[in-house]
């Protein structure tokens, strides 16, 4: 992944009601960090008054918090590191083949208490081809699902992640494409 860039469109749904639309130019930095450079933003527009735009920028401020630490939270059923990994697989029940021909490992307390996280992957080729993940964020549950597309060139990567907050009538999606091998 690290030998990549590539485009990202999110759009934030509040209420039934798309409330941003961004795309992004991501690649990784020399820190190893993802860097994410805005190509478009397209934000609902502000209300006129002075009392009223306040108000909405300042709601907008706290939902921008609120899923960057979300965004945080997921980042980390990304199982960074081979011991996480390793964990993982080590407690994990593998399930399978279902009617896809797909086998199933589910782990129970991967990241926090009570979380579950379901990763399908194909067992001719090795890559991942979905994911769930069931865990809370600020006493809030959070669902995330996500699928996968492996490029000629073999990468597999997250192609189209959902997240979805029921209680506060939030959802995220992310499409990733354009991926382009760094010189």
């Amino acid at each position: 992944m690290r030998q990549y860039s590539w485009t990202s469109r999110t759009e934030v749904i509040d209420q039934g009601q798309v409330k941003d639309t961004r795309i992004d130019a991501v690649n990784y930095g020399p820190d190893g960090r993802l860097q994410r450079s805005i190509m478009n933003d397209q934000s609902a527009p502000l209300p006129f008054g002075f009392l009223r735009r306040r108000i909405v920028e300042y709601e907008r401020t706290k939902v921008e918090e609120y899923l960057t630490g979300l965004r945080g939270l997921l980042e980390q059923y990304s199982l960074p590191t081979a011991g996480k990994v390793q964990d993982f697989m080590n407690k994990a029940t593998a399930s399978g083949p279902d009617a896809n021909g797909l086998f199933e490992m589910t782990g129970r307390n991967v990241v926090f208490p009570d979380d579950t996280f379901s990763l399908w992957v194909d067992p001719r080729t090795r890559h991942a081809q979905k994911i769930q993940v069931s865990t809370t964020f600020e006493g809030d549950p959070v669902n995330l699902t996500a699928t996968f597309k492996t490029l000629p060139t073999g990468l597999n990567h997250v192609a189209y992640a959902e997240v979805t907050v029921p209680a506060k009538q939030i959802s995220v999606q992310v499409q990733n494409f354009d991926y382009n091998r760094n010189n």
